[in-house]
């Protein structure tokens, strides 16, 4: 097999792996959230510590992580690293809807930037809406791969229980409507292995699990009609992060690597990159105002006043996950709301195909997440959502307004600050 023609896979189908570190690529035309168990031989997980996913990115030794997002992840692996008592290594997903309306998923192994082999399951006839894709698995003492391709119809309940998760009957299904129900935790149903399987290159000390985790597969979509979610009040709301993130590849080719912020999405500005920028707008209990954006530096402070801070801006387009800011939720009491908006710096505005989304981190509740696809005509600016402090608690709302820039979304909002042009 030559270095630029990796072996195709069909269902059913193995083929070697390097014992060495790899990657497993999931392309999907929609957004799917994808999972890796680490198994046992017979067949289950040991612990939450073997669960991968959007809400866990690493397995407990960090041999087994997750990047990138819902339509472009990238699962790498460190199979030398594997402890003793895993055999298998299974790939999957879900979904809120079924695999004939999500599309084609596309399957690539790669071990640096060499692609080694491909699979592409076909969406063509199916109804499932959970897909066991594909498994490393150890024989004779090396690892091999293998193009699985199961499905569930129930979709993530019956996928979770065959690998050894109990999901609770009265779960709430992917996308639920908040007002109705609270996320209830998913739990393995064996004892918790809080060994580690020693260190490796990809593991630096992670924390280690404690004794009864609470694992959650589900999270919370806000739209039109399901707008707002209200967190119980709390005296410690730990580091909340808000995440900013969008699709990087170019629309029409999905076996490319990503190029920069958009790819080609904006191509008159493709030789510079694009630049999205998120950003907040801090109301203080005592009155205080400030605003935290990449634009003229102001990054703000998690220690002190305003309690929010934003990660170093990525103005090259090649860091992977997107933009993040943080928010001290210890202080949570001193903060009257958190406006959360974004904005194209550069590059003529088309939000739908960002296919953008904003998930929202609260330590020990499911991901809160809005998408930011309902942009029309050229409005680089972004209202995404609000985080409002009612009586000690935290009630998130959807906003998802479209403005000129940020003079006429002051205005809607009525902040009161006096706006100039600057750059960064």
């Amino acid at each position: 097999m030559s270095q630029n023609q990796p072996q195709k896979l069909i269902a059913g189908a193995n083929a070697p792996l390097p014992t060495d570190n790899i990657s497993i690529r999931i392309l999907s035309q929609n957004a799917i959230d994808c999972a890796a168990y680490r198994l046992t031989n017979d067949g289950k997980v040991r612990g939450d510590g073997d669960m991968i996913f959007y809400g866990q990115t690493r397995s407990d030794d960090g041999s087994v992580s997750f990047r990138g997002h819902d339509s472009d992840g990238f699962f790498d692996v460190n199979l030398s690293a594997q402890p003793a008592t895993i055999e298998k290594i299974a790939l999957a997903f879900s979904s809120a809807q079924t695999l004939s309306q999500v599309g084609d998923v596309d399957i690539q192994v790669l071990q640096g930037n060499q692609v080694l082999m491909t699979c592409q399951l076909s969406s063509a006839g199916r109804n499932e809406k959970a897909i066991i894709l594909a498994e490393c698995y150890r024989r004779q003492g090396s690892w091999k791969f293998r193009f699985i391709a199961q499905g569930f119809e129930g979709g993530l309940k019956p996928l979770s229980e065959h690998f050894g998760v109990e999901i609770a009957d009265d779960a709430p299904a992917q996308n639920h409507n908040p007002a109705q129900s609270q996320p209830q935790p998913i739990n393995t149903q064996r004892p918790i292995n809080t060994q580690k399987a020693g260190n490796t290159s990809q593991a630096n000390n992670p924390p280690p699990i404690p004794a009864n985790p609470s694992i959650n597969l589900s999270k919370i979509t806000l739209t039109k009609n399901q707008s707002s979610i209200n967190l119980k009040k709390r005296d410690d709301f730990g580091k909340i992060s808000v995440n900013l993130d969008w699709n990087q590849r170019p629309q029409n080719d999905k076996s490319t690597p990503k190029k920069g912020i958009l790819g080609d999405l904006f191509k008159q500005h493709q030789s510079s990159g694009i630049d999205l920028d998120v950003g907040a707008m801090i109301h203080l209990k005592n009155g205080e105002k400030t605003l935290i954006q990449a634009l003229g530096n102001r990054f703000g402070s998690l220690q002190s006043a305003p309690y929010v801070c934003l990660r170093a801006d990525d103005r090259t387009g090649q860091v992977s996950g997107g933009e993040w800011l943080d928010i001290n939720g210890q202080q949570w009491s001193q903060i009257e709301e958190v406006f959360i908006f974004a904005f194209i710096y550069e590059g003529a505005p088309n939000w739908e195909k960002t296919d953008g989304v904003v998930t929202i981190h609260v330590p020990d509740q499911s991901p809160i997440e809005t998408r930011l696809t309902e942009g029309a005509g050229n409005l680089p600016m972004c209202a995404i959502a609000r985080l409002v402090n009612q009586q000690g608690s935290i009630n998130v709302e959807r906003i998802n307004q479209y403005f000129k820039g940020h003079q006429e979304m002051d205005k809607a909002f009525n902040w009161g600050f006096s706006w100039k042009r600057g750059r960064k």
